[in-house]
């Protein structure tokens, strides 16, 4: 395969996936605002989005140091702002032109969903998002990404192709969930006489829905929403689609299917991520400290994606 093909399946499915993360993020985030307590203000409300995708220098950039972070800004900021690389428009334009590239890989459905949804986006975009249209805006755009993989599991050949696909889809998957648990957790964790409040209750809630898995924790966990429980959901559920080592555990299997001989760059890295999950439990990682844990697993997926554009893409 190309090395230029291989990048662009692998690019189309990061931008795909991360559309539709940041679409359910903000969904959720708008849901919980009207169940957040009072006294937090508009900015508590809204800056873990950008810390998320680590936008707070960029967002100042844009709109002032001295801009506030509200409602309609982060919505600007994150739906249509042509600046910001990782806005949903952004990211479904660059789904558009990495899919064009491919366009002899995937299917003729597959293109046709794809410029269907980019047309589609932009044109809602052309108008500011308002608080009350940005949630149906979200769940539309979520449920076409939804689709998008329903085309992509029933019309795609399996194959080289396929696997790059998936592996950028898990690389992103995995990326965003480690930093949203990051970020939600260290909302929730300063003041230990909230636990067991309402926000705590909240907090938890939020964060597991953000990663669609509010119902899946209920079926497993029946003590509440203990930190460890959840922690170790997050990071160790081999079940779960969008914990981090079923993202790993695919990305594992895609690369199995390309081939790493001669690859020993990848096959480093991808095994030095394995190893980091298969040898901790979720209360050794409380014990050295879920933050450090989180910026070594990120350090060591820019570590995985660094050396597949060296073996791959160049």
């Amino acid at each position: 395969m190309l090395s230029r093909i291989a990048d662009s399946m692998y690019w189309m499915s990061r931008y795909q996936e991360r559309a539709g993360e940041t679409a359910r993020l903000v969904e959720i985030n708008l849901l919980y605002l009207l169940e957040a307590e009072e006294d937090m203000s508009e900015e508590d409300k809204w800056l873990p989005l950008l810390k998320i995708s680590s936008s707070e220098e960029l967002f100042s950039e844009l709109y002032g140091a001295e801009a506030l972070i509200n409602s309609q800004r982060l919505l600007q900021f994150i739906s249509s702002e042509r600046g910001n690389s990782n806005s949903i428009r952004s990211s479904v334009r660059l789904f558009r032109e990495n899919a064009r590239v491919a366009r002899d890989r995937i299917s003729k459905e597959m293109w046709e969903m794809v410029n269907e949804l980019w047309m589609s986006i932009n044109d809602r975009l052309r108008s500011p998002l308002t608080a009350e249209k940005a949630r149906p805006f979200f769940v539309l755009l979520r449920n076409e990404i939804s689709r998008f993989d329903g085309i992509t599991a029933n019309t795609m050949m399996r194959g080289e192709s396929y696997s790059f696909y998936e592996l950028g889809a898990f690389m992103e998957r995995a990326d965003m969930t480690a930093r949203i648990l990051d970020v939600k957790y260290h909302l929730i964790l300063p003041d230990l006489s909230r636990v067991g409040s309402a926000l705590d209750y909240y907090q938890w809630a939020a964060l597991l829905k953000s990663l669609s898995g509010f119902e899946a924790f209920r079926r497993k966990y029946h003590a509440g929403f203990r930190a460890l429980d959840v922690v170790e959901f997050i990071l160790f559920e081999r079940d779960f689609p969008r914990s981090i080592f079923f993202s790993v555990e695919t990305m594992g299997r895609a690369l199995k299917t390309i081939g790493l001989e001669n690859k020993e760059r990848t096959a480093g890295a991808y095994f030095a991520l394995r190893e980091m999950l298969e040898n901790t439990t979720a209360e050794l990682v409380f014990a050295s400290g879920l933050h450090e844990f989180l910026e070594d697993f990120l350090t060591k997926l820019g570590d995985l994606h660094a050396a597949l554009s060296e073996d791959f893409f160049q």
